[in-house]
Parts: C-alpha cells; sequence; structure tokens
C-alpha cells in the first residue's frame, strides 16, 4: 500500500486491526481502566507519530504505554517516560513546553517527528516478530513522507527496526546498539540512545544529560 500524505496514513493506522493479540489487549486496558484514570475514556487504538509534517528529525520509540499513549492517544503522552522525552525535546529547542498531557494540551514541535516501532500497546511491553513486521510499512511511509535526516533510536528494539525498515541497503556487518552509538543509513544518520522508561531513568542509566547529548548531537548532524 502506498500512502501519499500523512492524514491519510494515520487515518489508515487508527484504523488497523490486523494483529488480534495486540487488538484484544488494547481494548481489554481501555474497559479495565486503572483507578487513577477511572473518568478518562481512553484511546484504545493504535496510535499514529506526531510531530513537525516539516521534521528532519525522528525519535523513534518501542510501542504506547497501555495507560500512557493508549489512553491519551498521542505518544509518549501521559506517562513518566513522556514526561522525560518531551522535557529533553523542550530544553533542546525541538518543542515549544516541556510536558505532553493529552492530544489538546498545546505542545507543538519543530523540527521534530515522534512515532514508534510498534503503534499498539502490547502485553508486557514485548511485541512479536509478526506484530514488527505488519507494522513496519507504516514507519516506512512515514520515513518516506517526511524530510527525514536523523533518526534517534530509543532503545535496542527500535535500532533494530530502524535498520530493517530504513535502510536501503543492510549494512554489514550490523551495527551494535549502545548509547550513543552512530551509523549511516543511506541518507539517513542513526543514533542510539538508550530508552526512557522508567527502569532506565529512575536507575541512572539515562539521565537527562546524557539524552540532551544526543537530541544535541542529532541537531548538529541536520544543522
Amino acid at each position: 500500500m502506498r500512502w501519499t500524505d500523512l492524514a491519510t496514513l494515520e487515518r489508515d493506522i487508527t484504523a488497523c486491526r490486523a494483529c488480534p493479540r495486540l487488538v484484544r489487549w488494547r481494548e481489554q486496558v481501555a474497559r479495565d481502566k486503572r483507578v487513577a484514570y477511572a473518568d478518562w475514556e481512553y484511546w484504545g487504538r493504535p496510535v499514529p507519530g506526531f510531530g513537525d509534517p516539516q521534521a528532519r528529525l525522528m525519535v523513534l520509540g518501542l510501542a504506547p504505554a497501555a495507560h500512557g499513549a493508549n489512553r491519551t492517544g498521542r505518544v509518549f503522552t501521559g506517562d513518566r517516560s513522556g514526561h522525560f522525552l518531551y522535557a529533553a525535546l523542550h530544553r533542546t529547542g525541538f518543542a515549544n513546553q516541556p510536558t505532553s498531557t493529552h492530544r489538546d494540551d498545546g505542545l507543538e514541535l519543530t523540527d521534530c517527528w515522534v512515532t514508534a516501532a510498534v503503534r499498539c500497546a502490547p502485553p508486557d511491553n514485548k511485541p512479536t516478530p509478526d506484530e514488527r513486521d505488519t507494522c513496519a510499512p507504516y514507519l516506512a511511509a512515514e520515513s518516506a513522507l517526511l524530510p527525514v535526516e536523523v533518526v534517534v533510536a530509543l532503545g535496542g528494539f527500535a535500532w533494530d527496526v530502524a535498520l530493517r525498515v530504513l535502510s536501503t541497503q543492510r549494512p554489514s556487518p550490523k551495527p551494535r546498539f549502545g548509547h550513543g552509538a552512530h551509523t549511516r543509513l543511506g541518507d539517513l544518520s542513526l543514533l542510539g540512545c538508550y530508552h526512557v522508561s522508567q527502569q532506565n531513568t529512575f536507575t541512572g542509566r539515562l539521565t537527562a544529560e546524557m539524552l540532551d547529548d544526543v537530541l544535541c548531537r542529532a541537531r548538529d548532524v541536520i544543522g
């Protein structure tokens, strides 16, 4: 399938029901709400990318959080991982505000697009290889429709998906993921960054300074 614009792509992403396990889980979570969000009407659908249609930087995550983006309908929005990420995007000049709480909170991105390798919240945050590959055309379409020059992969899963989906010719040997890793995928630069998960940020494996450094390197590449 070929998509000619981002609006059509978003429409098809949000209507997707291709992976039965993910459909069951995302909808179950939307019904059996967390007590803290009992008054929310959960999104409960696939989550499209978000940002500037002229973005040269793409930030690529793993998948929506069950009670984060699966609740709010915007990628990395409504959980602590998103707070950490968007605060860094604000500090480095890619976002107009440091918080992301819901779809109508006024957040705007400049020269940046935030998306995920898998568009539905997966059980235990672990998509299967088939689910990963089913979502791959959406990422490929986003990359084709945006003037992306740099991709920041948050975590090893996103790094591997970027290598699979965004490279016209896979590098050999396969570049290894690591925080600060850098490789070329044709016209794209791929930068590695530890994921903004609470497990990493609470333990100090990923600090605000480390994330800022990767985003500043991305800005240097795009000029």
